[in-house]
């Protein structure tokens, strides 16, 4: 039996919804890089599985270096707008230009022009998406008032990635090429983004912390190398994000082909994800009621059960598609908003041991392990398709055909398999993380009790003076 989160750390209905806004632009990002942009540069541009593939990849790959740096910039950033809202206005203009080149490309554009156009992207992305991530994790302190945040981003993700993909289907019916369909997710993307950027930093206050002192390298990496609950997160998030950049990539091919269903593409995405965002309510529900872990590994056997499901589908018949796809998404948000909520508390354990809020940095891993995954599910996707001769025009021998439905079925079942069986061990609870909270909570209050008398805020416990250093209890890993 849980109980109700304090007051004071309940999030307000406004701030909810005012916070989960930028996810509207993040989501019409998102799905068309890992969904359509791939295919769409392979086929439709002109430049090929293998030289697509290798540009997404680079791409891809800078970013995982771009996002630790954005995490330990915003954790060190003092400015009279916080930490993390300044980075997130910041990135506005570089992602609007960026999304308008690289949704709108012009027919035979060339491959260094394409690789400069997702650098400046990613850039961009970077800085939005890490800070977003890391204010989040702020916002409360919580156990399942974290679960109910990262629940409404996610909701507001799926809305956008409806959006984005009823824009492209609805043009398609009115003759739309390929061209106008990837521009729609383009326009969307640089409409709503300063929109939703600008109600999330007017609206809610950042909370303000004291400067940071300084972390020498090798110990904040030692702290984060030895902390345990951190590794069980990060191995999962990577493998998580291999199945999800190989289903992603694969999914315009397995329909069109696979099932040969090539115009349903978009409206099986779109009963997905909107199943999705029903389903959040009752899934944050039972994240309380069974442990955040817990539900995460429920949600990876469902997906193991589900995913080979897809090879006793019936060609050409789109209701047995579309009833396995509302199972799809019925399960669908879980692992995305639960990966994020845990992380909130794997950085409370940070914090306990090492006196500094990091969350930047915490969120920053996360980003980096998923999206490493996904960049080289893409890659390998990709030139898989290469290297078994398989065309995105048509034309395809069934055995080449049924290659590219066992990568996409075997792999991701696989994985969930592995997830859950990591996860069940998972050690960081909600009686844990509720004793982390109060040893943050006491440090916090000791340190303005002796700030008052000194005339000044102290953060960590190496700052305070011996008569009030008393050693916190350290927590288990």
């Amino acid at each position: 039996m849980t109980s109700p989160p304090p007051k004071s750390d309940r999030v307000p209905a406004t701030w909810l919804f005012a916070y989960s806004l930028p996810g509207l632009p993040i989501a019409a990002m998102g799905l068309p890089l890992a969904v359509h942009l791939p295919n769409f540069y392979a086929v439709d541009v002109g430049l090929g599985y293998f030289v697509a593939g290798a540009i997404f990849f680079a791409a891809r790959f800078l970013d995982v270096f771009l996002d630790p740096i954005m995490g330990v910039v915003s954790d060190r950033t003092q400015s009279r707008w916080g930490r993390r809202r300044v980075w997130m206005v910041a990135s506005v203009p570089i992602m609007s230009i960026a999304a308008w080149l690289v949704f709108m490309p012009s027919p035979g554009v060339t491959s260094p022009f394409v690789v400069a156009t997702f650098v400046l992207l990613f850039i961009g992305w970077t800085m939005l998406t890490i800070t977003h991530l890391a204010w989040g994790g702020e916002l409360t302190g919580d156990y399942h008032e974290r679960s109910r945040v990262t629940a409404s981003r996610e909701a507001a993700y799926i809305i956008g990635m409806i959006t984005v993909l009823l824009l492209p289907a609805l043009i398609q019916e009115q003759g739309g090429d390929k061209f106008a369909q990837i521009a729609s997710m383009g326009w969307f993307v640089i409409v709503t983004l300063p929109i939703g950027v600008g109600v999330a930093v007017l609206v809610i206050k950042e909370q303000q912390l004291p400067p940071v002192p300084h972390l020498p390298l090798r110990p904040a990496l030692k702290a984060i190398w030895n902390n345990g609950p951190l590794r069980y997160v990060l191995v999962c998030d990577l493998i998580s994000g291999i199945s999800g950049g190989i289903v992603a990539t694969l999914f315009i091919p397995m329909v069109s082909f696979g099932l040969e269903l090539p115009r349903e593409a978009n409206w099986l995405l779109l009963l997905y994800f909107l199943m999705g965002v029903i389903a959040i309510p009752p899934m944050v529900w039972l994240a309380r009621k069974l442990g955040k872990h817990q539900t995460l590994v429920l949600h990876c056997l469902i997906n193991a059960v589900l995913i080979p499901c897809i090879l006793l589908l019936p060609k050409g018949e789109l209701w047995p598609s579309l009833t396995l796809w509302l199972l799809f998404g019925l399960n669908m948000s879980v692992g995305p908003f639960l990966f994020r909520a845990i992380m909130a508390d794997v950085a409370d354990h940070d914090h306990v041991e090492t006196g500094q809020p990091r969350a930047g940095v915490y969120f920053a891993l996360l980003a980096l392990t998923n999206k490493l995954g996904y960049s080289c599910a893409i890659i390998a996707s990709l030139w898989t398709l290469a290297y078994i001769g398989f065309d995105g025009k048509g034309g395809n021998a069934p055995d080449t055909v049924f290659s590219m439905m066992l990568l996409y079925v075997v792999p991701p079942t696989l994985i969930s398999i592995v997830i859950a069986a990591v996860m069940w061990r998972f050690p960081l609870d909600e009686a844990r993380q509720r004793e982390l909270r109060r040893i943050l909570e006491e440090r916090s209050a000791a340190g303005t009790a002796i700030g008052a008398r000194v005339g000044h805020t102290l953060e960590t416990e190496e700052d305070l003076p011996a008569d009030a250093n008393a050693p916190a209890a350290k927590p288990a890993e």
